[in-house]
């Protein structure tokens, strides 16, 4: 069980549930005072836990890395096509926001597979073609194992590894995680929860307003 993943999640939870009205988002993860130079002195600035930077394969085989997502707020999950257990409820509860926000130009999705020895590029864009998504606008990724391990373990604080005693083979967060234009973590939601669901497409609001306010 990743304990650093519960506590992470607990307290988004707590702090989405605390901010109401028209207040920001939190900005979650670990994060550091640090003195910057600013305007010829020194002083204390904090800075945010971020996602690390990334190049993978999509469904239709073109490259996606942190570019892809400049000036966007993005929804990600971890999944594999095989998922025998919580994948296809994720997948449906995904759709739900996808279907809210697939005209929106500042939102985009993103799903990476943990399985990429079965979750080909041709096997990717047959998942994604019976979902029926636009893959400009939902990117299905797989590359190197070890690297989609690590960025979800140290960038996005979820599970994702083998595990030959889980169903499938592989343990992994059922959780959406919502990510800002600064690459930083601003909420996590249970994706097979609808009521949790409902709170993420609240909170991409809020955070689509964060940048319109002026």
């Amino acid at each position: 069980m990743n304990y650093f993943f519960i506590l992470f999640l607990a307290m988004g939870l707590f702090l989405s549930a605390c901010n109401g009205g028209k207040e920001k988002l939190p900005v979650l993860g670990r994060k550091e005072i640090k003195n910057v130079s600013f305007e010829g002195k020194m002083v204390a600035d904090t800075v945010y836990h971020t996602i690390r930077d990334f190049s993978f394969t999509d469904q239709d085989g073109n490259q996606v890395t942190q570019d892809t997502f400049e000036d966007k707020i993005y929804v990600t999950d971890f999944f594999f096509t095989t998922c025998p257990t919580i994948c296809p409820i994720m997948k449906s509860q995904m759709l739900r926001v996808y279907e809210r926000f697939k005209d929106h130009p500042e939102v985009l999705f993103l799903s990476h597979s943990i399985d990429p020895r079965h979750d080909s590029v041709a096997v990717l864009h047959e998942f994604a073609q019976r979902l029926g998504v636009d893959s400009e606008k939902w990117h299905f990724v797989t590359g190197d194992q070890d690297e989609i391990y690590d960025i979800g373990q140290n960038s996005y604080m979820v599970t994702a590894r083998e595990d030959p005693d889980e169903p499938g083979g592989y343990l992994h967060s059922g959780a959406f995680l919502l990510i800002d234009k600064q690459r930083r973590v601003r909420g996590i939601y249970d994706g097979t929860k609808e009521e949790k669901v409902n709170l993420l497409m609240e909170d991409i609001e809020k955070l689509l307003s964060e940048y319109h306010q002026e």
